[in-house]
Formats: structure tokens, C-alpha cells, sequence
């Protein structure tokens, strides 16, 4: 594993997840380990593994596990954190490795499609204070929707997610942009749609 990490700086988002997903199927990949050796994408990878639970059809899954995670990782960037930090109990948690190569064989078609248009530029949209500020603002929003019930969002959310985790691992500030401007909206859409619930819901109180 320690070899695959520190190979990772040279790999692309799906050859991070085949690294991953490598081995004993039923053999926890801990969330500490997803962004070791991976230096300023570390993130990316972070928000990577936050997302999936999204993406998984289970009531409940996307609310208690992406939303808190991907709040975190907002925090983060707020605070202007060069590399990822986790809690030791939840460092040590993750998904197995069969979970990972169905998430990843669920991506895969999407992402080579993307990779054959992502590459490193705009650096200033990823590292700049102010460009890491407004991001962790768009992630702890997105992750705070996360946790809401609200149906039919945890796809969509999911994906805005995975837009800004691919924009740090192929350090592609284009992306970023692209991400903010998805983001921007779906969230614009999603509390929209809460509001609605809200009151739909006050009709039968």
C-alpha cells in the first residue's frame, strides 16, 4: 500500500482508484490512507471517498456519512489547511475494498471521458487563498445538504462533490470553475426544493 501512495503524485484519478480498490476485497481501505503521499491532491482524494456513500442506494447512507465527511473537509479549507486532517477513530475507518471497485467501475466510463480533457492549469483557481475560501464555502454548503432528507438530491450532490475532488486531483483549475458554476446552481435548486418540503410538510403539523 505504502508503495502505491508514494507512486501516487504521477497517477490519475482512475489509476488512484484501481490502487485503492487493489487487494483482499473485504479489506477495509481506511480513510486515513486514501490521501497519504498524495500531497496537495489529498483533498481531491478525500472528497472522492466522501462522495461515494452518495451513490449508494441506501436511506440514510448519504446523510450520515458523505454529509458530515464533506462538511469536514469544507471546514478545511476554510482554514486554509495545506493537507487533510481526520479524527484518529475515524481515520482508522473506511469503506472496503469491494465497495471501492464498485464505485470506481460506476465512475469509470465518466471519468475516462473526463481525463481525456482534464490536465494541470489555472493554479490560482486551486491554491489562492481566496479561491480556497469561496470552495470551502461551496463544499460545507454541499455537504450540509448532504445531510438533509431531501429526495432525489443525493446523485446530484454527489456529483458536484466529485467535480470539485477531480478539480484538485488533476489540479485542473478549470474544472474548479466548472465545479463552482454546478455548484452554484445545484445548491441554489436543492434549497429551493428543501423550502418547498418544508412547507408541503407544515400543511400536516
Amino acid at each position: 500500500m505504502r508503495d502505491r501512495a508514494e507512486r501516487a503524485p504521477e497517477l490519475g484519478t482512475r489509476a488512484l482508484l484501481d490502487a485503492f480498490a487493489a487487494g483482499d476485497p473485504n479489506e477495509v481501505q481506511p480513510l486515513g490512507g486514501v490521501f497519504e503521499g498524495l500531497g496537495d491532491r489529498a483533498f481531491g482524494m478525500l472528497l472522492v471517498a466522501a462522495a461515494a456513500p452518495a451513490f449508494i442506494p441506501v436511506p440514510g447512507l448519504a446523510g450520515g456519512l458523505s454529509g458530515p465527511l464533506v462538511m469536514l473537509v469544507g471546514v478545511q479549507l476554510l482554514l486554509r489547511l495545506r493537507r487533510p486532517w481526520l479524527p484518529r477513530f475515524l481515520a482508522r475507518r473506511g469503506p472496503k475494498r469491494s465497495t471501492l471497485a464498485r464505485f470506481r467501475d460506476r465512475l469509470s466510463p465518466w471519468l475516462a471521458r473526463l481525463e481525456r480533457r482534464v490536465r494541470p492549469r489555472m493554479p490560482a483557481m486551486l491554491d489562492h487563498w481566496s479561491s480556497r475560501l469561496f470552495t470551502g464555502l461551496l463544499v460545507l454548503a454541499t455537504g450540509l445538504l448532504l445531510t438533509l432528507p431531501i429526495p432525489f438530491t443525493n446523485y446530484a450532490l454527489g456529483v458536484v462533490v466529485l467535480l470539485f475532488a477531480l478539480a484538485y486531483l488533476e489540479r485542473d483549475g478549470a474544472l474548479m470553475g466548472v465545479a463552482w458554476a454546478t455548484g452554484g446552481i445545484t445548491l441554489v435548486i436543492a434549497a429551493a426544493l428543501s423550502g418547498r418540503i418544508a412547507e408541503f410538510a407544515s400543511r400536516f403539523v
